[in-house]
């Protein structure tokens, strides 16, 4: 399975509205547990199975929020029962064959 999420407070302490800081807490939890990820500009993307991903999306929810009353979370799925893994790199490997 592989979820995209983007998590960030829905507000900010900092002078420039930045959220950086609490979306860097956030990843740090997808660091810690150990599972594939991919960390791009706006989502941060992590391959594994139903359980786990949706224990550290939950956790990283929290970190987001640890200075905030609310936070935002988008998250995608991709559900596919029986898939190998390292599908966070074949699915674009795939695509990259065919524009070749």
């Amino acid at each position: 399975m592989l979820i995209a999420f983007s998590v960030a407070p829905t507000s900010s302490a900092s002078p420039d509205g930045s959220v950086s800081a609490a979306v860097a807490a956030a990843v740090q939890v997808v660091k810690d547990s150990g599972l594939p990820y991919r960390l791009g500009s706006m989502f941060t993307e992590i391959e594994g199975e139903w359980e786990e991903l949706m224990d550290v999306v939950r956790r990283a929810c929290e970190a987001a929020g640890a200075d905030a009353g609310r936070v935002s979370l988008v998250l995608k799925a991709d559900i596919r029962p029986g898939a190998e893994p390292g599908q966070l790199d074949s699915k674009i490997a795939r695509v990259q064959e065919k524009l070749a």
